[in-house]
Parts: C-alpha cells; structure tokens; sequence
C-alpha cells in the first residue's frame, strides 16, 4: 500500500515503482472509475473494446472450408507427432 497526498490543483502522485509495474508513462492516458469505495485508476487500453461480430471474417480464407472430420484429423495427426 502506497500513500499519496492530492495537490492543490488535484493532482496525485503515483510512486515510480507502481508506475513502473503498471506501464503508466508519461503522457499515458488512464480511466478513472468511482467504484463508491474509492477511485479505481487502470490505463486505458491502446484500442477499443470490439465484439466478434465486429471482427469475425476481417480475415479472408483461401481454398475450401474445413470440415469438423478434416479438423479432428490435423489435431490427432499434430498429437501423435508430439
């Protein structure tokens, strides 16, 4: 547990070490959460948050699809040459 004291202009200083461990650099951009017991403070993710239905078939497949037997064979085949 770290204590830090709110400046005047409300801003707070976070030890280096926790700054270190948590990838928060200069310029690094965080999200403030009231979770009603406190300030919950995590950087914000590089990108947005997607759903597969935004991203699913962005990848485009050569050749036919593979068929659930097709599938069970490459893993079996993969297994026995480990």
């Amino acid at each position: 547990m770290e204590i830090a004291k709110v400046s005047e202009t409300g801003q707070v200083m976070i030890p280096p070490e926790m700054r270190k461990t948590d990838l928060l650099d200069v310029g690094t951009e965080i999200i403030l959460t009231d979770t009603g017991k406190g300030i919950l403070i995590q950087p914000k993710p590089p990108f947005p948050p997607t759903t597969l239905n935004q991203v699913a078939g962005c990848l485009k497949v050569q050749g036919s699809p593979k068929t659930l037997e097709d599938m069970e064979s490459a893993i079996s085949t993969g297994i026995q040459e480990q």
